[in-house]
């Protein structure tokens, strides 16, 4: 009670002497920062999450995952913004993620600019202020994390758990709980002792009532200058993965006060999130849940009223337009990519099948119309399109394919004035690059670099920078840096510092410094060691940064170059509503804050806050734990919050670059910080805090106005000048700078459009002006040697006698370097005159490297020739086909020379280059495919013990030389491996012997199999029906096993032989035949050989018997009986199918007279026919021996079965009669349906 007796009398007297201000004023002061945690590594970002930070996109393995990936970080202009997600995190438990970035391989597209490589490719660059973009905010225990939502894609999944734990209720002193919002001023903020000169911050604090249950909030601050802010604030249901309340307030006096609208969305509108146009911010387009209804809701007044319009599908992410406001990109759950061109009034289908993130507006001033959308749909499992076309017009008459072939999945990349994509072939991935919408080149990377990934950084002024995992390397990844076009990469900066984020996304340690040309931070391992360089020529030559002199505290901390130096963390913030721990803006050049550490390599602890004023070249440590600190005023003033996970109510605010700092109050009670939400490059000078005073406690947004702290608008006289200069070299990128900014201390007001530079004077170019051209390395003392593998000497395949060139001095000037030439050395390339040269490096290949191609596909044939006048150089192709073509030069193939191919094989293409001084040539060998549909092993059922069995597959349609046949006899270990479709095979087991056949054509393979049954010695008849059963004969093969088994069933009732002696054989083709093999009885011993003989001799007459008699039926449907006969008939065709020939079909019809009179004679007679039961003798021992379609060679006085035509020549001469085409049924017409126009291989 004593010590609050004194503070009571206090403040008592306090009241007494001092009057009450209006406005909040904070006594200035000096405290010790506090302890806090480490950032977390940025997972996804969000291109507007940053003041001035742009975002690259990346992935080229080109991974670019999914699929070994590549390329891609990409610069542009936000199209859309979306809330962030900000999270109250409960200790131990990650925050739900707002967004998910692509897993899949190919292309990738960083999150930011530099830095981080996401896999989410919409994430992309922009300038626009960092409270343009809204966030939204998800609760947990103790502090709240920023999980971002893309500002133009967003992939809105939501995963993880919320673990809710009681609410404690922290009482805080001087708040009333009765009133939304609380003022505070005067001397009531300020304390003892006020000082009416200080500088003084207005505050006043807002509670959004009644949603204190709300886990999740989405803000944004509306267009330039404008006073609306929007918040969305939702409760997400976990358990259920959906949002089951929400709430929307407005304010619009920049945040003072706020109120609910509710009612004008509709009381039982459940709302998940909330777009706005980045080129009309007054637009806001809001998604209701799609568990509740799926319907958009469109306002054209920063959100005073809505129009609510149903929408038939689910929205996964937006793409606004960069230029035209009310067009936009809907990407649905079901892979369905839709378009608006009336802000989401109505909406139209573009194209199925398109891949998550990879559709992209056209890019103003490189495609000719503005609604052109460019694709990646896919086709196949790991295999896509690339697709253009316009919005509205989609269809497949409309539709261009600029790549030719197929590119891997998640590669395609669209950026400023480049296309990537990437295409693996047989495990090696090769990277495509387009440049000014022109066709489609090889990247190109030193020889041997021969890469496993490749991530796009970067694509700012016209260059393309690389992270390239070469082959060699594990964990790390190199700096590559390209030329215009995008095609010639050279090193800049080995084993950049890379890890994975939580979602597989790829994070490199590459920040860009805003504001001066050519500036970078890299962090490289070393001996295994992370350390930080500084590049001051974009990448040509690197350094390590010099440590402050002394610590924060003012002690000398002796750190000596190259021994120990300052290193930097230089990854992005996961809050767009935390500056992250570097931060650096393009109106103040030169100042760069950021967290890291002094020593021998990087750490993650012991860190401060360090700051340069003079674009790196000298750094002071100001803090000695981590702060959030963004630039104010333009650039004028820093301020600072503390990183910590406990509750503050102080922050620090610097009018001279860091080197004092002002303590102010902007919270009675302490509050936990989950953001801060301001408008820079603005006139306002609001700054908005939103957190919560405790962890279920009603969101508190304070809105803070620090115009106080400035008297004035800044004069003439209150700036001064600077020299930028790298280590005393003052030209730095060709040129010498002298920028302006306001002197430390001056509580003057920037203007937004003061001049930054000074003056500028170009310098004499130097060879550090300069990197090393492709081919060309770097040596120690600095100059430019040719690598082992490259040829200087070779001209270009361009240059004609009659002409000059450019060649190549081993130098390449670094782009955007505005240094001048002049002296006696000259970099530059040189021209010289083209000499003759005969051709030489001739290389021929098919434009996506494969070489098979299908039937009547075009087959694009690339010619390369790396040296030779091409511009005299006749070029041939022999296509191999018989086709040839000739080219005057070689200029006229740089698109590809186009064939197609009609009929199956392998084609020798040969093509050559010649002229007055020689010639070359190159070939390839094609393989011309068709797909295999259908595959049928002909094979013998029943085959004799120790000879030859044929065995033929036909496939269908027929090839040529294009196939593999595997045959797979019993239980083999090992196929036997021919390319004709025809073997002969020896069984020497008896029983049943399975025979499989597998027809491979490239990557497809079919088999069929059959089951041979093998014995010494059998008999076989053949057999005919009645014409009925061939109405009803689909000519399938489990419709014949079917009639075999009934037929079996019908000969062993009426015979009494026992079923497992009896095989029949349904052929195919009409009209229905099929053959009866007898078998001899199993139990019966080999030594009883001839009695065995002589039982299936009697069962074959008993057959005959039955047969000619009629005896043996079967009911195939109610009311139709197919009698089964013994015929004489052959399966070959017995006519020609052309009707003209009538000789012929006269000497057929003759020719079934005969059989019927044959088999009236036998009947009568009873005579055994030689040619069914065929007794023969061995030259030897003149053992009978059985005589079947298997064919024998034993000479027989009267026909033989053996003559009949094989299984083979039947199909063949089915094939034919087809071809030709039928005349009757039953006997005339002899057809196969189920392989029309089938040939034996």
């Amino acid at each position: 009670m004593g010590l609050w007796s004194f503070w009571s009398l206090s403040l008592v007297a306090f009241v007494l002497l001092y009057p009450f201000h209006p406005k909040f004023v904070s006594q200035a002061e000096i405290s010790l920062p506090r302890k806090s945690d480490r950032f977390n590594r940025l997972e996804v970002t969000p291109l507007e999450a940053r003041v001035t930070r742009k975002s690259a996109e990346i992935k080229v393995s080109l991974e670019v995952d999914n699929s070994t990936k590549v390329l891609r970080a990409l610069e542009t202009e936000a199209d859309g913004e979306i809330g962030q997600q900000v999270g109250n995190e409960t200790s131990g438990e990650e925050p739900p993620v707002a967004i998910k970035p692509n897993s899949h391989s190919g292309l990738k597209i960083a999150g930011k600019k530099y830095g981080n490589i996401l896999e989410d490719n919409q994430a992309r660059s922009t300038e626009k202020p960092m409270l343009d973009s809204a966030f939204s905010v998800s609760r947990k225990k103790a502090k709240r994390s920023v999980d971002v939502t893309s500002t133009e894609n967003v992939d809105r999944s939501i995963s993880g758990e919320a673990h809710f734990i009681e609410r404690f209720v922290e009482t805080v002193q001087g708040v009333s709980n009765s009133r939304a919002e609380y003022r505070r001023s005067g001397e009531e903020a300020r304390g003892s002792n006020p000082r009416q000169n200080e500088p003084h911050l207005d505050t006043s604090t807002f509670a959004l009532s009644g949603d204190s249950a709300h886990n999740q909030a989405m803000v944004h601050w509306s267009g330039h200058n404008s006073s609306v802010i929007l918040i969305l604030t939702k409760l997400y249901d976990f358990n259920l993965g959906a949002v089951t309340e929400s709430s929307l307030w407005r304010s619009t006096d920049y945040g003072s006060t706020y109120y609910k609208l509710n009612d004008k969305v509709g009381s039982r509108t459940v709302l998940s999130y909330l777009y706005v146009c980045p080129t009309n911010k007054q637009k806001i387009m809001m998604l209701s849940d799609p568990e509740v209804e799926s319907a958009v809701l469109i306002s054209s007044d920063e959100g005073a009223s809505f129009e609510k319009h149903p929408i038939n599908f689910n929205i996964l992410s937006l793409l606004f337009h960069p230029a035209q406001e009310n067009w936009i990109l809907a990407y649905s759950h079901d892979s369905k990519l839709y378009s608006s061109m009336d802000f989401g009034r109505k909406w139209q289908l573009v194209l199925d099948n398109v891949m998550p993130g990879r559709f992209y507006w056209a890019v103003m001033g490189l495609d000719r119309e503005s609604d052109v959308v460019h694709i990646e749909t896919r086709i196949a499992k790991g295999r896509a399109k690339y697709v253009k076309c316009r919005a509205q017009r989609c269809s497949e008459a409309n539709r261009q394919y600029l790549f030719p072939g197929y590119v891997d999945t998640n590669s395609l990349v669209v950026q400023d004035e480049y296309v990537f994509t990437q295409v693996t072939k047989s495990g090696r991935a090769s990277y495509f690059v387009s440049y000014m919408r022109e066709s489609f080149k090889r990247m190109k990377l030193p020889k041997y670099c021969l890469p496993k990934d490749m991530h796009i950084i970067s694509t700012d002024e016209k260059q393309v920078f690389a992270a390239v995992q070469e082959w060699n390397q594990n964990n790390t990844y190199s700096l590559y840096i390209s030329d215009s076009p995008g095609v010639y990469f050279i090193l800049s900066l080995e084993n950049l510092r890379t890890s994975r984020g939580p979602a597989g996304n790829l994070l490199v340690d590459f920040y860009k410094v805003e504001g001066i040309n050519g500036m970078y931070l890299a962090n490289k391992l070393v001996d295994n060691h992370v350390k930080t360089f500084i590049t001051y020529n974009k990448g040509q030559t690197w350094a390590l940064l010099p440590a402050p002199a002394t610590d924060v505290a003012g002690n000398n901390l002796h750190c000596v170059l190259p021994f120990c130096s300052l290193h930097l963390h230089l990854e992005m913030s996961e809050n767009p509503y935390t500056s992250g721990p570097i931060t650096s803006k393009k109106s103040v050049p030169g100042i760069i804050v950021a967290t890291g550490n002094i020593g021998t390599e990087l750490s993650s602890s012991n860190l401060g806050m360090f700051i340069t004023s003079d674009a790196g070249n000298s750094w002071r440590q100001i803090f000695d734990e981590e702060h959030n600190i963004w630039f104010l005023d333009n650039g004028g003033a820093l301020l600072a919050v503390l990183h910590a996970a406990t509750p503050i109510r102080h922050l620090w605010i610097s009018l001279d670059e860091g080197k004092k700092w002002d303590r102010h109050s902007f919270s009675l009670a302490p509050l936990y910080v989950d953001g801060v939400l301001m408008e820079p490059e603005s006139d306002n000078h609001i700054i908005t805090f939103f957190g919560h005073f405790s962890h279920r406690s009603e969101w508190q947004l304070i809105k803070i106005d620090y115009k106080g702290l400035f008297t004035r608008r800044c004069m003439d006289g209150d700036y001064q000048t600077w020299y930028l200069h790298n280590k005393g070299e003052l030209c730095v990128m060709g040129e010498k700078q002298i920028y302006m900014k306001r002197r430390p201390g001056n509580r003057c007001m920037l203007a937004q459009d003061y001049s930054r530079i000074y003056s500028s004077e170009h310098c004499l170019c130097t060879a550090y002006d300069f990197e090393c051209d492709y081919g060309w390395e770097r040596q120690a003392d600095g100059k430019c040697s040719p690598a082992f593998w490259f040829n200087p000497n070779g001209a270009t395949k361009s240059c004609s006698t009659s002409q000059t060139f450019l060649n190549s001095t081993g130098y390449r000037k670094v782009l955007s370097n505005n240094c001048r030439e002049g002296g006696r050395t000259s970099y530059s390339p040189r021209r010289e005159a083209c000499r003759p040269r005969a051709p030489r490096g001739l290389r021929l290949s098919t434009s996506q490297g494969e070489l098979s191609a299908t039937v009547g596909s075009n087959v694009t044939f690339m010619v390369y020739l790396d040296e030779g006048d091409s511009q005299r150089t006749s070029i041939q192709l022999d296509f191999g086909d018989g086709i040839k073509i000739t080219y005057s030069n070689l200029s006229r193939t740089d698109d590809g020379i186009k064939h197609i191919y009609r009929t199956t094989g392998i084609y020798r293409v040969t093509a050559t280059a010649e002229n007055s001084q020689g010639s070359d040539s190159s070939t390839l060998f094609l393989h011309i495919t068709s797909p295999v549909e259908r595959v049928y092993l002909s094979a013998p059922i029943v085959t004799i013990k120790g000879k030859e069995a044929n065995l033929t597959a036909v496939v269908w349609p027929s090839h040529t030389r294009t196939l593999t046949f595997f045959w797979w006899f019993d239980n083999s270990s090992e196929p036997i491996i021919t390319l004709e479709g025809s073997i002969s095979h020896t069984f020497q087991r008896e029983g049943k012997n399975k025979v499989t056949v597998q027809v491979a054509s490239g990557s497809a393979v079919m088999q069929d199999s059959k089951v041979i049954t093998v014995k010494e010695f059998f008999r076989s008849l053949l057999l005919s029906f009645s014409p009925t059963l061939d109405e009803h004969n689909p000519d399938i093969p489990e419709w014949r096993e079917d009639v075999g088994r009934v037929v079996r069933t019908a000969l062993s009732q009426v015979s009494g032989v026992p079923q497992d002696q009896l095989l029949v054989s349904l052929y195919p083709g009409l009209p229905t035949t099929a053959e009866l093999f007898i078998l001899p009885d199993e139990h019966t011993p080999s030594e009883h050989r001839t009695r065995s003989e002589e039982a299936l001799e009697t069962i074959s007459d008993i057959f005959v018997t039955a047969l000619n008699q009629g005896l043996i039926q079967f009911e195939l449907k109610a009311d139709i009986r197919i009698i089964v006969y013994m015929t004489q008939q052959t399966l070959a065709p017995l006519v020609d199918s052309n009707s003209i020939h009538s000789g012929p079909a006269m000497l057929m019809l003759l020719s079934v007279v005969f059989v019927g009179l044959a088999a009236f004679f036998i009947y009568k007679f009873k005579r055994k026919i030689p040619w069914i039961h065929v007794q023969t003798e061995d030259s030897h021992e003149k053992e009978p021996e059985v005589i079947s379609t298997v064919g024998q060679n034993d000479t027989m006085s009267k026909v033989k079965l053996s003559e009949f035509p094989s299984q083979k020549e039947l199909m063949e001469k089915d094939l034919e009669a087809r071809n030709r085409g039928g005349i009757g049924r039953n006997v005339e017409r002899i057809v196969t349906r189920e392989f029309p126009n089938c040939t034996n291989v």
